[in-house]
């Protein structure tokens, strides 16, 4: 909690003795991060720490625009706070972001940061994720939602790490200022950016933090601030169908749909929430997702894996389901991404170029995803901080206390 008998502030004014104590996380330091929080509690931290709540107001609009809109990491470049109250500000708050611990540059350009979060827990070191992407078009940021994963996909090698802890709203935001700083894309300009999307496709399941990433992503589509579009972010699940519908309404960006196989059997091995929440019940729940229509399509996003999920019966059954579904729906073909230890391959270039045409034979859009950052680790399915190699009886095992605590 934040301490409430903070110093009288050393300028004029009416100072309330008793404010009400707010749920305010102190770092390690003492001064609270204003990174994440939302226009009301960035009012209330200023209020809690004893200014004044016509002030509060005045100066929680002009933090809000000094950092979202004009990226200042520091209060003394705030040309429109007094002197005296720089200083003042300094003392008891921090405008954040994550200590990158490496960054690489891929030979295609994709760029990868390891990010090191603060650890209050005793659990060490809490390294995550996050990649860019560019395109002529455009450029993704690839933003991560938890400290390694909640779920066990086989495929993916950030589902081999255990979960430490969910990224706090605060540095899920820091992401996407870390990588404007990183840009030069300061201040805030809606042409000619460099970042232009994000999608919640890094390390986590964004749905089994669904409070933190809801709140981040508002304040990144705030209009007086990142004010990136509601249109240009991307939520991606594995499958975590009682939050679909909320983050449709609460959130409404698009979504993407981690499907990979359309039989029980196989997604049961290789996506194992499937045991939980099976195909059709996903598949409804993606009929129902708030705003969904042929403008906005949901997203199936499949990896090819070899003799796994690759046959044209396979293909034929996506289409049918998509079909019996309704759905407005897109299919990115992803080539699997190997990794040390991984229990796949990769589908033959020719065997996914079979399996793209039923699709689009059938008049729906699926592109192969061509790899992006490959030789850094970046790429789909990639992501993981420790280098180091689990057997399989490890793996397995891990697999196994992961889906017990899914229930």
């Amino acid at each position: 909690m934040l301490e409430t008998a903070a110093a009288h502030m050393p300028i004029a004014g009416h100072i309330d003795p008793v404010p009400v104590p707010r749920a305010f996380t102190p770092r390690a330091d003492g001064r609270i991060d204003l990174i994440g929080l939302s226009r009301d509690d960035l009012r209330l931290a200023l209020e809690t720490a004893q200014l004044e709540p016509k002030q509060a107001k005045l100066r929680a609009k002009q933090l809000w625009h000094w950092m979202y809109n004009r990226g200042a990491t520091e209060f003394s470049v705030m040309t429109d706070i007094s002197k005296t109250m720089q200083p003042w500000l300094e003392q008891r708050f921090v405008i954040g972001r994550p200590q990158v611990v490496e960054a690489q540059v891929s030979t295609d350009g994709t760029r990868k940061w390891l990010l090191r979060a603060d650890a209050n827990d005793g659990q060490g070191a809490q390294d995550y994720e996050m990649v860019f992407i560019p395109d002529a078009d455009r450029g993704t940021l690839c933003v991560s939602s938890q400290v390694g994963c909640t779920l066990n996909c086989r495929f993916c090698h950030t589902g081999t790490m255990r979960l430490v802890r969910n990224l706090t709203a605060g540095e899920i935001v820091s992401q996407v200022m870390l990588a404007r700083d990183s840009l030069g894309e300061w201040p805030s300009q809606p042409e000619g950016r460099m970042l232009t999307n994000i999608v919640m496709m890094g390390m986590g399941e964004p749905l089994y933090n669904f409070d933190a990433v809801r709140d981040a992503l508002k304040i990144v589509m705030d209009g007086d601030g990142i004010a990136l579009s509601k249109r240009r972010i991307t939520l991606s699940t594995s499958g975590v169908v009682p939050m679909m519908a909320r983050a449709g309404e609460e959130i409404g960006v698009n979504l993407a749909v981690s499907l990979h196989a359309v039989t029980k059997d196989v997604r049961d091995e290789i996506v194992p929430l499937n045991r939980k929440y099976g195909i059709e019940e996903l598949l409804q729940a993606c009929a129902d997702y708030p705003g969904a229509n042929n403008a906005r399509r949901i997203t199936f996003e499949y990896v090819m894996l070899k003799d796994k999920n690759d046959r044209d019966a396979d293909a034929r059954e996506l289409v049918r389901l998509i079909r019996k579904y309704k759905l407005p729906a897109k299919v990115n073909l992803i080539p699997f991404n190997p990794w040390p230890g991984a229990p796949y391959e990769c589908s033959d270039p020719a065997r996914i170029k079979a399996f793209s045409n039923i699709i689009f034979e059938a008049g729906i859009s699926a592109p192969t995803r061509t790899p992006r950052g490959r030789d850094i680790d970046a790429a789909c399915g990639q992501l993981k901080t420790a280098s180091e190699k689990k057997s399989r009886a490890e793996l397995d095992a891990l697999a196994a206390e992961k889906q017990a605590a899914l229930g």
